[in-house]
């Protein structure tokens, strides 16, 4: 699980540009207006999906002015209405298996976007590879201490992955149990940095930097697409540079 680190470290780093920067928001107001939509009201208490996309955006730290615009287009004209979700399966370069969380208004339009971008990274959308991947949730904490490791499996963690040289500590739960392992650390005095649902590979491809390089450049040109949500994929980054 540890190249989902490594992974997050290369879109934080490349969010530092306003244009990305302005890219991500616009991928969580598309997600929150929907989230309204499909979970019937703007209250995350009473709606699981908006709950998750909220989590998502405070993750990524987008402007709490954006999220309650998002949030009231939604209610009043039904906006983000036409949106729908979509997944997509396929192999990108060096054969990493590859799941990529689509909203749409246009199928045909986002279906071609895509193939296009696997294809020219010599990839393929050939085969299934959700098989490949568990979901899970996943709470990132700037605390690598024992006492929070110990809170986090008391809580219910399933696995925990430490990454003393950034200061992180991430917790991956059952999907059911996210916001209860999550609260329970914010009620220990330990404010989660991002609390959100994933999905992590059963095994992970080994690259090395040229390999890992290529993928990077994939993975960077799916994201670039405005209707891609979020990709995963069994590639094991953790040991690679994130270059500029």
């Amino acid at each position: 699980m540890a190249g989902h680190n490594k992974w997050s470290q290369i879109k934080r780093k490349k969010a530092a540009n306003d244009k990305a920067r302005g890219r991500i928001i616009s991928k969580h107001i598309r997600a929150i207006q929907t989230a309204v939509r499909e979970g019937g009201g703007g209250d995350p208490s009473s709606n699981l999906p908006l709950k998750n996309a909220l989590a998502a955006a405070k993750s990524d730290d987008v402007p709490a002015d954006n999220i309650d615009r998002a949030i009231e287009r939604a209610l009043g004209s039904g906006e983000g209405g036409n949106f729908e979700p979509v997944l997509y399966e396929g192999y990108g370069p060096e054969g990493i298996a590859v799941l990529v969380e689509a909203l749409t208004d246009n199928r045909n339009r986002t279906a071609g976007e895509v193939r296009h971008v696997f294809s020219k990274h010599g990839g393929n959308m050939s085969g299934s590879t959700a098989w490949q991947f568990e979901s899970r949730g996943m709470v990132i904490v700037a605390d690598t201490s024992e006492t929070v490791q110990e809170l986090g499996i008391e809580l219910g963690a399933i696995d925990l992955d430490v990454d003393e040289e950034e200061g992180l500590l991430t917790i991956y739960t059952e999907p059911t149990m996210l916001y209860e392992v999550s609260d329970g650390l914010q009620s220990k005095g330990f404010e989660p940095q991002a609390t959100q649902l994933t999905k992590v590979p059963s095994t992970e491809t080994a690259l090395g930097e040229e390999e890992a390089q290529k993928v990077i450049t994939f993975l960077e040109a799916l994201e670039d697409l405005d209707d891609v949500q979020n990709i995963y994929s069994t590639a094991n980054l953790d040991e690679v540079a994130v270059s500029g």
